[in-house]
Order: structure tokens, then sequence, then C-alpha cells
């Protein structure tokens, strides 16, 4: 008997091991790494060199499809799946460059979440033929018969027939099974009962694993193919974190979904998303208590929660589904209930030191993926929400009238802004400080807190040190004053013990060098003059479209000239301008190459742009014997290239000297020799 228990333990081992879909008690927060056109903020190169801030707050971070789409693309038009010549080169970066940063990532703890698009795949030039792949010694191709039969055509010209009809007069074959999911017709979709699709589609999913190094996936359009495809996959690859892009609000059908893997893939909380959208854009914060996955407790662990994305955030001038106001709010709330919560990048970007706090409460409050919650109060103008962790508990206010609710005595305020509060839990027992760990430009202010039923002081240093009973004093909502280069360290002080100590690490960036560059416009007789402008890493540096509104005027020999100084860091040495009249107005065409101070004429519409020429009479200075003193001085042709580099002290005329007749740019102007 002995020997048979042995040999089943052997045999058991042998065995693959289910894909679980998502970890239990899960305490990380995941950040969608991207947004809609994202093209310059999520580089990899970008995204690697906030490893060391991103980890400090986050576990996961879910990045593009990284595969070579044959140009500008989000990655939702794949293409190549494999690695091997440039079929890895993205809108965002090479292959080299997405190893780096997925290892980088990994180093500091942070796991990778690949973007995973395999229910439609683009075929060569609007054929029916896919890329051939060779990986590994092995040969990857689909074929049109991996082609659903009632697929949804994205030809362009197949004048309204089915894919089938379109294939058929083409002397083309595809599939005989019917699409196990909806169809779209943006791509041909895949026949996921082709066995063809399987292998290819399994071995893909492994070498993003076990190749490139992610750690887990999000499945694009997860309504596209029947769920328990998505069970097989990830029994295979085994993939450590999986999420389903099952887009509906209605909880039922998304339970379903994860029922149907086997739940072996968490999903993406629509219903949730919904009721935060719903709440914030009609006034009515009661209606948070609506059911999502969260309130189901078999669930909760397969929840990854979101209040905006890629696809609902408002693009340029179109609506999309966005929420539109308290975007501090939706936060507060997504950051404070169970599931794992995803933070979107844009959301990121724009409230950063907020987001950083929410998350240093959750985590010290130690709430997880399964963690409970229950409503204090249900208002339409406030909800107030308490969920328990490994380690306490807190409350989250959120509404437009927060005021008008008194928590229980039972907690502390610890952070609040804009239409939300955080509390903690007395038993906590810890020192709180509500400013995050970061780089500050400036002086900034800490509020310090005693979470503690005592009647506790705080006690802090800023050297590093832990705090004694003989450290500097302080009562609780104390606010100091924080400068520089500290780490600061708050500790309870009950009679003469030290608890509960909390510690932040304050920086103050180092200035860069910078150079003004001046664009002068000359007034073509338009209303509005916007300035939109960019670097060569495709860096916005006057904000998004269609830029700022330029109101600096200036008349030079009789004309009115629109004028901006851009202050730059020294390392950005040209960059790139579009003129235009205000979002969805007339524009110019692209101005490229601006290196120093410019004067531009615009001229007459070609097509649908007007043309620019540069006017190189303006701002020309006669060479003097002057001598310039701010820095080196440097002198340049035109186009850019570097002739020689004075002391600072030389004059103008030395730069020069010997230097034939022309036009030279010395140190930003220009001068006439």
């Amino acid at each position: 008997m002995k020997r048979l228990f042995t040999q089943l333990i052997v045999l058991l081992a042998s065995l693959p091991m289910l894909a679980q879909g998502w970890p239990e008690k899960y305490e990380g927060v995941m950040l969608q790494g991207f947004y809609w056109d994202s093209f310059s903020q999520s580089k990899w190169v970008k995204l690697e060199k906030q490893a060391d801030e991103l980890s400090q707050y986050f576990k996961l971070v879910w990045i593009p499809q990284s595969g070579n789409c044959d140009g500008l693309s989000m990655g939702y038009n794949d293409l190549y799946w494999f690695p091997g010549d440039d079929r890895y080169t993205s809108s965002f970066g090479n292959e080299k460059e997405l190893r780096s940063m997925i290892s980088t990532f990994k180093q500091k703890g942070i796991g990778t979440i690949a973007d995973v698009v395999v229910n439609h795949r683009r075929t060569l030039n609007l054929t029916f033929n896919f890329p051939k792949e060779e990986y590994n010694g092995t040969i990857y191709e689909m074929k049109s018969t991996d082609i659903c039969a009632d697929d949804l055509s994205y030809w362009t010209d197949y004048d309204g027939q089915s894919t089938k009809s379109w294939a058929d007069s083409k002397g083309v074959t595809i599939s005989s099974n019917k699409d196990t999911g909806e169809g779209w017709d943006g791509m041909p979709d895949l026949d996921h009962k082709s066995e063809n699709v399987q292998k290819i589609v399994k071995a893909y999913l492994k070498m993003l694993l076990e190749d490139l190094g992610y750690t887990g996936f999000r499945y694009d359009v997860a309504k596209g193919f029947s769920a328990s495809y998505f069970g097989q996959y990830n029994d295979h690859a085994q993939p450590a974190f999986s999420v389903g892009e099952y887009w509906d609000g209605d909880v039922a059908k998304v339970r379903a979904w994860i029922d149907g893997t086997g739940k072996k893939s968490a999903a993406f909380d629509f219903p949730f998303r919904y009721t935060v959208r719903d709440a914030i854009n009609n006034n009515n914060w009661k209606s948070l208590a609506n059911n999502s996955l969260i309130s189901y407790d078999s669930y909760k662990r397969y929840s990854v929660t979101f209040v905006e994305n890629h696809d609902t955030e408002k693009r340029s001038n179109r609506e999309q589904d966005p929420i539109k106001k308290d975007t501090l709010a939706a936060n507060a709330y997504l950051l404070a209930m169970p599931g794992t919560p995803c933070v979107f990048f844009r959301h990121w970007i724009d409230c950063k030191q907020d987001i950083k706090a929410m998350i240093d409460v959750r985590n010290a409050v130690g709430i997880h993926n399964q963690s409970e919650s229950f409503g204090y109060a249900s208002h339409q103008n406030y909800y107030a929400v308490g969920t328990t962790g490994s380690k306490g508990e807190m409350l989250a206010l959120v509404g437009s009238k927060i005021a008008d609710y008194t928590p229980n005595a039972k907690f502390v305020k610890v952070l609040s802004g804009y239409h939300y509060a955080y509390y903690m839990s007395k038993s906590m027992e810890t020192a709180w400080v509500d400013l995050p760990s970061g780089e500050y430009e400036g002086k900034q202010q800490a509020t310090l807190t005693a979470v503690s039923a005592s009647d506790a002081q705080l006690v802090y240093t800023t050297d590093g040190t832990d705090p004694t009973s003989s450290s500097k004093k302080v009562a609780s909502g104390t606010k100091i004053d924080i400068e520089g280069d500290i780490t600061l360290k708050v500790g309870l002080l009950i009679g003469s013990t030290v608890s509960g100590i909390v510690t932040r690490t304050y920086s103050q960036p180092v200035p860069e060098d910078t150079h003004d560059i001046t664009v002068y416009v000359k007034n073509p007789g338009w209303t509005d003059m916007y300035f939109y402008m960019w670097d060569a890493e495709g860096e916005q540096w006057n904000g998004g479209w269609p830029g700022k509104k330029i109101t600096d005027k200036k008349t030079i020999d009789g004309e009115e000239w629109f004028y901006q100084t851009f202050t730059l860091p020294a390392s950005i040495t040209t960059f790139n301008m579009v003129f235009n009249q205000g979002s969805g107005k007339s524009q110019t065409v692209d101005v490229n190459g601006i290196t120093s101070d410019s004067y531009f004429l615009i001229g007459n519409k070609s097509g649908d742009k007007y043309t620019v020429t540069k006017d190189e009479t303006m701002g020309i200075q006669i060479v003097k014997a002057n001598s310039i003193s701010n820095g080196p001085v440097k002198v340049y042709t035109l186009d850019g290239r570097m002739l020689r580099q004075l002391p600072a002290g030389s004059s103008v005329q030395d730069a020069m000297s010997t230097l034939p007749r022309g036009l030279y740019l010395i140190n930003g102007k220009k001068y006439v020799k």
C-alpha cells in the first residue's frame, strides 16, 4: 500500500500543474503602462528608467502587445508573434530594449503582463496569407483554413460579401468551423478549433513566459472565442497571472466567463468600472453599492478592478466613454477595495502623489484581493466603505459632500484630497505620514498622524536614524516642512516606548542645464494661435494637442508676431512644431528640426494644411566685439553642425574669425559675417 501511495505521488508530480488564474489573497497593485497613442511615454527605455519608482507601488505592469505590426500601432493589429530579425521591433522599442525592461522590472520585483492578442490576426498585404515564422528550429504558419467560416471580413474590396464568399471568388479555402465567440471585422478571426491555431498559440504563450520573461497575460477580446480555450492555453503555458478583457457590464456574464475558463483566468471587472463611472457622472454616490465581481466571495480573487483604460478614456476630441470628473475620488475608491486594482497610466502621470499615498495606505492596512468590505453609509452625496486587510481596517469616504459624514470614532483620518478621504483603524497603533516618498521640487509639507487608541505623541528624525523618546516630539496632526534630500522616520511615543515607525525618503532633483529658444510666427490673420511642440523622442513640451494658446505678441518693423520662449533641458537640441487655430480647426504642416530662435511665415493651404516657410532675414545680428560671458561660446552652421567652441568671455568677433562670409549660430543667436 505504501508503495502504491508513493507511485501515486510521483504520478501526480509528473502531471502539469493546473493554472490557477490569479493568486489567493494577493496584495499587489497593477499599472496599465500605456494609454492610447502613448508611443513616447510608453517606450520600453522610458518605462525601464522608472523601475525604481514603479517598484515601490506596483507589483505588475501591463504593457502593449510587443510584436512588430509593420507600422505605427498600439499592437492590436498583430502580425508577428515570434522573435527573430526585426519581428519584435514595435512602436515602443526593439527586442533588446524590451528584454532589458522586462529583466529590470523582474529584478525590482515587478512582473510584466503581456497584452495577448490571439482572437484575430493580421495577414500580409490584405491577402489570405499569414507570415511564416521560424522559432527554435520550428516553422509556425497559420493558413487560410485557420480563419473562421463566418468571419466578418476586413478586406477593403470585398463588396459586402462574407469572407467565405470572397475567399471562394479567389479560389481560397477557409475553415468550415464557425466562430466559437463573437465576431469582429477588424482582422480575420482565428478558428480556435483548429489544431494548427492551438499549436501556434500555445507555442507563442510559452515563448512569452519562458523566453521574453513575461509574468502573465492580459487576453484581448475575451468574448471572441470560447472561454474553455483560455483555460486550455493557461493549463499549457502556466502563467502566474491571467486576466481576460471580457467587456460586459453584466456581472453574471463575467462570472460565467470565469467559470468557463475553469477559473483559470481572472477578468477585468467591467461591472465595477461602470458602477464608478455612473456614480461620478450622475453625481449619485450611493450607486457604488451596486454589484460587481468583488461583491461575491468566490469571485473577488478573480476580479481585476479599474476605473479607466485606453478604450474608455477621452481621446483628443473624441468622447469614447470617460469618467468626466473626480479622477481622484475614482482612484480612492478603486484602491480601497478588494480585487486587484489596475491603475490607468494617464491617472498615474497626472495624479501621482495622491495615488502613491493611496497605495501607501492600502499596503499598510494589508488589503488583498479577497479582503472583506462593507458599507458604512450610502448617500447620494457620499459613500463610506470599510475594508479589512491583514494588518487592520481602513475606511474610504468618497463623494461631493464628504464633510456631511462623521466616521466611526474607531478611525482616524490619515489622507484626504478632492472629494475623498482615507481613515485607518486606531487599533493599528502606528505613526503615519501623508506625503509619500519621492522626488519633489521645492518645499513640501507632510502631516504626521498618530494612528492609536492611546493619547500618543509622535517623535521623528530626518537623518535616517530610528526615533527614540529623546527625538523631536510633536502632536498628532502636526505639519512639518520637507525640503532637500532627507529620510524621515516617525514613530508613536507611548510612555517611553517608541513603536509603529514609518519611513519616507524624499529627494530634490538636481537642476539640469537649460537653454532658451524663442519661436516667432507672423500673424496670418488668425483669431487664435496655438503652438504644439514635441521633441525627437515624441515627448510633448507644450501640452497635448492642440498645444498652448499663444497670447504674447511683439511688433517688429511694423508687423505683428506671435511668440513663445521655450526653456528646454540641455539634452533637447532640436524639436518640431505645428501651428494651429485650436482642436478641430486649421493647422499647418509639421515644422521639423528647430534648433534656435526662429521666425516663421504661414503660407497658403496645400491640401488640408497650411504651408510654413522660415524667414531667414529676421533675428540676425551684426558681428560686434562684445564678449559673451554666459558659458562657453559655441559656433554652429544653420543646419546644426558645431564648428568650434571658445571659452566664456570670448567675443563674437573672435568666434567667427577665419570663417567664410555667411550666417552662423552663436549660443543660439544668428549672426552674419
